[in-house]
């Protein structure tokens, strides 16, 4: 946060930590079946939203940066043009291609990223 935000503390990226860590450290290993399945997925979407808040922003400049160097608007016009054969098939389209589901990725399961 900064001495301009209009919110005060804590931030919204605090509050969904603090309950994220909770359902991690007091709920999960008090659940049991059901209850502790959707604990974990409570806690893999919040530590989501934890990443999308931190890494959204500069995220989405470089993925409108991306499409504009494509000269398109949208993920839409985009998936058009590709179908249409608007854009050449080449390294500058494969680019810009892994960097957007390796954005997306770090943001839903960066575990995903790490080679093996």
């Amino acid at each position: 946060m900064t001495g301009t935000d209009p919110h005060d503390v804590p931030s919204a990226a605090q509050l969904v930590a603090a309950v994220r860590e909770f359902l991690q450290a007091d709920v999960l290993p008090a659940a049991e079946g059901r209850v502790r399945f959707h604990t974990r997925v409570a806690v893999n979407v919040l530590a989501m939203v934890e990443r999308e808040i931190e890494l959204g922003p500069a995220q989405a400049d470089r993925h409108a940066a991306r499409l504009a160097g494509l000269g398109v608007a949208d993920e839409a016009e985009l998936a058009e043009a590709i179908r249409a054969g608007r854009l050449p098939d080449d390294e500058r389209l494969l680019a810009a291609l892994e960097e957007s589901v390796r954005a997306k990725l770090e943001v839903a399961n960066p575990a995903y990223l790490q080679t093996q």
